[in-house]
């Protein structure tokens, strides 16, 4: 699809990473909030949560669009920062505090964030450049390994659900 292929390009600018993160995360939560949790703007393009973390320092709730990779029960979520220097903010509070809330489809969805290392962080990677191609002109921009989270969904007990 020539849309798309012209917006992963676009995407894949320094200019698109200076300006994004100040313009798409605004517009993703007013779209949100007016849509009463049933859209993001930027899920036109990638499939989207508002991700609901704990501060890993203020122990304040923080809520911030991202865009993810549904698979199977859970998601993956990119820690690539627009292709910026540095880890998001969110990735920190994922760390610190791996229980967190999504709100997918309009839903709230209670769920346990992992930071994938080794080769299932590999495969994972494979399937999002699979998924979304400017990942890899991300990775390349930084000098550091971009964060990946697996996000699955907890069950009553506060357990990821398929694990015991």
């Amino acid at each position: 699809m020539i849309g798309e292929r012209l917006v992963q390009k676009v995407s894949a600018t320094r200019g698109f990473a200076k300006v994004a993160p100040h313009v798409i995360p605004v517009l993703d939560r007013a779209v949100h909030r007016i849509s009463r949790g049933r859209t993001l703007l930027s899920a036109q393009l990638l499939p989207g949560v508002i991700l609901t973390s704990t501060g890993a320092r203020s122990g304040l709730p923080r809520r911030t669009p991202l865009a993810c990779m549904p698979e199977g029960d859970g998601w993956l979520l990119v820690g690539s920062n627009f292709g910026r220097t540095g880890n998001p903010a969110w990735t920190h509070n994922l760390l610190g505090h791996p229980d967190a809330e999504i709100s997918w489809k309009g839903r709230d969805i209670p769920v346990t964030a992992r930071l994938l290392a080794g080769e299932e962080r590999a495969a994972a990677w494979r399937a999002l450049l699979g998924f979304w191609p400017p990942y890899a002109t991300y990775q390349e921009r930084v000098d550091r390994e971009i964060r990946v989270f697996r996000l699955m969904r907890r069950t009553s007990g506060g357990t990821p659900a398929g694990t015991s």
